[in-house]
């Protein structure tokens, strides 16, 4: 009988079929949707959907909406709030309360939510009566069953009734968060596809989440996904641990449909319109605009290496090749209002992501992608770890890692870190000043002792000098590039005392 229940449960929750109305839906509380027959539910349950799934051929979600959600523009879409009081789990002391996310915009495909509770998993039904919609025109309520959900917010207790966001899984399988009193900003992918290939991108999705009810000691929840592609299926298990940092732990597991040769783990997402290093700058009022300001990467050797990011002109691709990396994140490192002076945005107060492989993750590259944009509601920055082996047609691989939202990253280099970099014309020439501070630096004497290694490929470095600032503890270093007729430049930077490296490694791409 138990096995009778449990392929009962996969095969409900693969196609869809659980009823969302009528006699058999029961309402855990007065505050949020009502909740379908309970199922028995176990965390493998979900891995079983996907190797299933992975068999056949794949079947897109059907993303059609009612007229009245089916063309909404940002500013109708955000109009539709949760009516206060809806969140599940919101009256019940247990730490978190989730509310569901209504389709529409670009949000149209379906997403499957259920609650777990002490191994029984109940499909949240959609109830219009949960939402406000404003303005909108909306279909009576009994034309508005069986919608589901785009995805679903993750609320943590503030003290006495209050909650604050904690997390956002909503849209292919895209999901967010931040740490204490900051806002959002950078977005993390589950999984990416050929992500910067010429045959074009594949993004799988989400198809259903199971969110297991925590203990009031718990201090953490618990989340499952289905993901679901034309090449392949996978199962996750995100662990969401609030703090000053948010920490998620993301274990997964792939099948694949088909052979895929370009895969992309822990991959994120940034916005980063214009800085101290373009030269793509508009007639704005903020002298910067950004909510990561680079690429940080803890190398298998244990280099630590610093990319600061651009918006050029044309895609940019560069690829970080390395063996079983120990950590790499888009950061945020400028922490004070005035580097942006937008009252509005706070970019100082975005998440950095840091992640660090669980295990031995091989060779590979980290892939960074830099798109050109000209608006700051664009991710156009996009970085990955792309394993050097893709998955063979009918294939499993397994991955796990730690992420941190995060004000500033656990592992930080015990080198001289890089604090501003700046770029700009001379004569025919390019003039750079990267800033690198440490409280080392503090002392005069040993200042002095260290020097520049700089590289530029191809091109030429014709001039350079070193500054010491020992109020500020830090080191300016100076230097033109000579491109000649060259139309790019890989920099390299280092400082170094001796023959011992004193700072992380500064690279950066120089484009015409």
């Amino acid at each position: 009988m138990a096995n009778c229940r449990r392929r009962d449960f996969l095969e409900l929750a693969i196609g869809g079929a659980l009823a969302a109305a009528g006699g058999a839906l029961a309402s855990a509380s007065a505050s949020a949707e009502p909740l379908g027959p309970p199922t028995p539910f176990a965390a493998g349950d979900v891995l079983d959907m996907a190797r299933s799934l992975a068999k056949g051929p794949y079947k897109p979600p059907k993303a059609t909406l009612p007229d009245a959600f089916a063309n909404l523009n940002f500013e109708q879409y955000s109009a539709i709030r949760r009516v206060p009081g809806t969140a599940i789990w919101g009256d019940e002391k247990v730490g978190f309360a989730l509310e569901p996310l209504h389709r529409g915009f670009v949000f149209a495909s379906p997403v499957q939510v259920f609650v777990v509770d002490n191994g029984q998993a109940q499909r949240v039904a959609y109830d219009p009566a949960a939402y406000d919609f404003g303005k909108l025109q909306t279909p009576p309520a009994a034309d508005l069953r069986d919608l589901d959900f785009s995805g679903v917010r993750v609320l943590k207790a503030a003290g006495g009734r209050d909650w604050q966001d904690l997390a956002i899984f909503q849209g292919a399988t895209l999901f967010r968060s931040l740490a204490r009193g900051q806002g959002y900003g950078v977005t993390a992918r589950g999984l990416s596809i050929r992500t910067g290939d010429p045959q074009g991108e594949e993004f799988p999705m989400f198809r259903a989440l199971w969110v297991e009810k925590p203990s009031p000691a718990a201090g953490a929840l618990s989340v499952h996904a289905l993901l679901d592609s034309p090449s392949l299926a996978g199962a996750f298990h995100f662990t969401l641990r609030p703090g000053d940092a948010t920490i998620i732990d993301t274990e997964l597991t792939l099948a694949a449909r088909v052979a895929v040769e370009h895969l992309g783990l822990g991959a994120m997402t940034g916005t980063y319109l214009f800085g101290a290093l373009d030269h793509r700058r508009p007639d704005d009022v903020r002298p910067n605009v950004y909510d990561v300001g680079g690429l940080q990467i803890l190398t298998g050797a244990g280099e630590w290496l610093w990319r600061p990011l651009a918006n050029r002109d044309t895609l940019q691709i560069s690829a970080f090749v390395d063996k079983d990396p120990r950590g790499f994140g888009f950061l945020q490192r400028a922490r004070v209002f005035d580097v942006f002076d937008d009252d509005d945005a706070h970019w100082e107060l975005r998440p950095s992501l840091w992640i660090e492989p669980i295990g031995d993750w091989g060779e590979g590259e980290v892939l960074l992608l830099e798109i050109p944009s000209d608006s700051e509601n664009n991710d156009n920055v996009i970085a990955q770890w792309r394993p050097k082996a893709g998955l063979a047609e009918g294939a499993t691989a397994s991955f796990a890692y730690r992420q941190f939202w995060c004000w500033a990253p656990p592992a930080r280099p015990e080198l001289a870190s890089v604090a501003s970099s700046r770029a700009g014309k001379v004569g025919k020439r390019r003039r750079f000043l990267v800033e690198f501070v440490s409280d080392q630096f503090a002392d005069p004497r040993k200042a002095a002792q260290v020097t520049a290694a700089i590289a530029a490929t191809p091109g030429q470095i014709v001039a350079s000098r070193l500054y010491p600032y020992a109020d500020r503890r830090s080191i300016r270093v100076a230097f033109d590039l000579d491109p000649g007729s060259e139309s790019y430049s890989e920099l390299r930077v280092v400082l170094k005392m001796g023959d011992t490296p004193a700072s992380e490694t500064w690279l950066y791409r120089w484009t015409a």
